[in-house]
């Protein structure tokens, strides 16, 4: 058998993994069929074990039934094209969002897990601690500051919630028997980093999340500052700016900054 042949026998074999109405290859049985029809449950049912390590509280809120058949449909109609198991989860927040339209919460507490997931498996980086951070910025001058770029580590994520996903989390680890209360009196960020090879997140206000967002997406300091402006107004913006700068250094989620 040539490569070509095999390349093309290979296709053959995952056409009929991912698709229970694909076209018999030449020369298979219903035999073959049969066995194929084995090979693809177990694969799929892989998958979905995947998918419930990943996603261990949000198939505990909503049932291992519900999650199951949730899954189920992401596999089916979403199939992994990647080599690891670590991307299995791509796209499920989508299937969550649909499936869960009346509770939002799940599509939001699917994203921490997600990103938590993430924040795991991406590359080690050390953070700038305070030392670090005064020792680059001693040499600022007055507008460097506002001109500054921050690098946060692999793996950060800032996300809004309208619910209290923090509460849900602890609460789904402690096996509480009540539902906790959710509703945010406002709307807040949730940002994800890894502290050593522990993924772990706080809640923060929104304007502060925002201005995460944006300088991962190449805003300065000052740009993001702005944008805080626009949503607090100057006094209490110029404040929260000061300690949510010093909470991103104290919490290690700088890995470098620069003048832009």
């Amino acid at each position: 058998m040539t490569s070509a042949q095999l390349a093309e026998r290979q296709q053959q074999f995952m056409e009929q993994v991912l698709d229970d109405e694909a076209a018999l290859p030449d020369g298979w049985t219903e035999r073959h069929s049969a066995g194929m029809d084995i090979y693809r449950n177990a694969y799929r049912a892989r998958l979905v074990d995947a998918l419930r390590d990943t996603y261990e509280r949000t198939a505990k809120w909503v049932g291992e039934d519900a999650f199951r058949q949730a899954a189920a449909h992401h596999v089916i109609t979403r199939p992994p094209n990647s080599w690891t198991l670590d991307d299995v989860g791509k796209g499920f927040l989508e299937v969550l969002e649909e499936l869960f339209a009346n509770n939002p919460e799940v599509a939001e507490l699917g994203l921490l897990e997600w990103a938590m997931h993430r924040a795991f498996v991406v590359p080690d980086a050390e953070p700038l601690d305070a030392a670090g951070f005064g020792t680059i910025a001693s040499a600022f001058a007055e507008e460097d500051w506002a001109n500054m770029r921050i690098e946060f580590l692999p793996g950060t994520m800032a996300y809004p919630i309208k619910n209290d996903i923090g509460m849900l989390w602890r609460a789904l680890g402690d096996d509480a028997s009540e539902a906790p209360e959710l509703s945010l009196d406002a709307p807040q960020h949730c940002v994800v980093w890894r502290e050593d090879i522990k993924p772990v997140f706080i809640q923060v206000i929104e304007a502060e999340g925002r201005a995460l967002q944006l300088m991962q997406d190449g805003a300065t300091y000052g740009e993001a500052c702005a944008a805080m402006v626009e949503l607090l107004g100057e006094e209490q913006a110029v404040a929260e700016a000061g300690v949510m700068l010093g909470r991103w250094v104290h919490n290690g989620l700088i890995a470098s900054i620069a003048k832009a």
